[in-house]
């Protein structure tokens, strides 16, 4: 009587434990985690060039972590002056190997959000340049941006 007893208590015990599922873990590239302060910028339509980089009074930075990214840009003035500047956007990425896509899901250009952007990635050191093209025919943009990053220490 009393295994039996044991053996409904031990079965109950293990019918109500619950088995952890094995998902692979999903491993960023940790070459891309952290904060990058934008240096410089283009913007290639129809073959013109124009050098689109934040002025000497703006700053930008990107922050990546496994699997979002924010945008900041910024006047160095504090807003104190006649046109102040202030943007900011995020979403998720997703990087394999060179390929980077973002999914645009919040911006101050809201327009642009919920939008998917495809676009190359390159690592030397502490720089990272991001070549692709920006296309949203409801708003007649079509370009390619090549953005050159250093990562902030």
């Amino acid at each position: 009587m009393k295994l039996n007893h044991l053996t409904f208590i031990c079965a109950i015990a293990l019918a109500s434990c619950t088995s952890k599922e094995n998902k692979p873990e999903i491993k960023p590239d940790q070459s891309l985690i952290g904060t990058w302060h934008l240096i410089s910028s283009k913007s290639i339509t129809k073959g013109d060039t124009a050098i689109t980089t934040p002025s000497k009074e703006e700053e930008m930075v990107k922050i990546f972590n496994g699997t979002n990214f924010a945008f900041f840009t910024h006047d160095l003035l504090h807003g104190k002056t006649a046109k102040p500047v202030y943007s900011s956007g995020s979403g998720t990425y997703t990087l394999s190997g060179d390929d980077y896509a973002e999914h645009l899901a919040y911006c101050d250009a809201r327009d642009w959000e919920n939008r998917d952007f495809k676009f190359k990635v390159k690592f030397n050191g502490d720089t990272l340049v991001q070549t692709g093209i920006e296309k949203i025919d409801s708003l007649k943009i079509d370009h390619t941006i090549i953005e050159t990053y250093i990562k902030v220490k």
